[in-house]
């Protein structure tokens, strides 16, 4: 049985206080009142599938299907290939007329089968966040298969886009180990593990001071898979309301914002059309740093250094 005292896992021990009332002032560039991150996962075609030798059809996130049945399911096959054929060069496209930059969740396998989209976010100059080889549940890994997988997506990465990834988000949820074993590996400057806040915090594993950067699970297009959202209006009306309340809070007290996309939903023309309307929105409003998760770490790193 784990022994979650000992000090290997001290760093899992959780904290329902944080920086409390009164958080610090993230000093953003420019006196920015919100930090907006917008985050591509680009994970189609690293999915559990038959043809990978898997023995079964991936369908999270994607429409639903007829389903009830065993076997090869071809339908949300052809779902995720629609995000990696067309739904993410719809979503590159709304963001390059704009003008604003993303944070590329990205399975390694996934930029291993569309070389043309790892040279896309080469050319638009969007960093790298490893979600791991594939898009698979680490539950399943003893700690040395878990060890072997984030190595492996390391290198594919850096190979695939000519550097490396500079940060680490599991699908879903972390294992005990997780965090450690990237401190271990160490080439992450953060992990997105966590959904505990709004700015990012420091952590320390195994005496070694390591970056959480957030992430969301709320300000995220998943939603329309789970029926929470039905329209582009709904999309955007969501991400408004939150932003508007961290834009509003940001005055005395500033914060980041991030904001999940999948290709295979939000990628449809009927919902990227939110996402558009979201984006514009945004560009009506001073004061808000558009911004990568590498420009985020780099800036806490230097105004908010980890402490002893």
């Amino acid at each position: 049985m784990t022994d979650f005292n000992s000090p290997a896992y001290a760093h899992l021990r959780r904290d329902f206080v944080g920086y409390g009332a009164e958080p610090p002032n993230a000093c953003w560039p420019g006196k920015a009142r919100i930090a907006l991150n917008i985050v591509v996962n680009y994970e189609e075609g690293s999915e559990l599938s038959f043809e990978d030798g898997d023995g079964q059809t991936e369908t999270g996130l994607t429409e639903g299907g007829a389903g009830g049945f065993q076997g090869r399911d071809l339908a949300s096959e052809s779902m995720y290939e629609y995000g990696s054929r067309v739904g993410i060069w719809r979503v590159f496209r709304i963001l390059r007329e704009r003008q604003m930059t993303a944070t590329v969740f990205a399975t390694a396998l996934a930029l291993e089968r569309n070389p043309a989209v790892a040279q896309a976010i080469r050319e638009a100059g969007y960093d790298v966040c490893s979600h791991g080889r594939r898009w698979v549940r680490a539950q399943g890994f003893t700690e040395d298969q878990e060890r072997a997988e984030i190595r492996a997506a390391y290198e594919s990465i850096t190979r695939s886009i000519g550097t490396p990834p500079t940060g680490w988000y599991c699908r879903y949820a972390p294992t005990i180990n997780t965090r450690r074993l990237l401190v271990e590996h160490g080439g992450f400057a953060y992990d997105s593990d966590s959904y505990s806040d709004e700015l990012p915090y420091w952590s320390k594993v195994q005496g070694k001071p390591h970056l959480v950067v957030p992430y969301s699970l709320a300000n995220n297009d998943g939603k329309f898979s789970r029926g929470a959202m039905a329209t582009a209006n709904d999309f955007f009306e969501y991400l408004k309301d939150s932003f508007d309340m961290l834009y509003e809070e940001g005055e005395v007290a500033p914060k980041m914002m991030s904001v999940g996309l999948h290709l295979r939903l939000v990628g449809h023309p009927g919902r990227a059309v939110g996402l558009a309307r979201f984006l514009d929105y945004v560009a009506t409003k001073q004061g808000v740093w558009v911004c990568r998760r590498a420009q985020i770490v780099e800036h806490w790193q230097r105004h908010h250094p980890a402490r002893d």
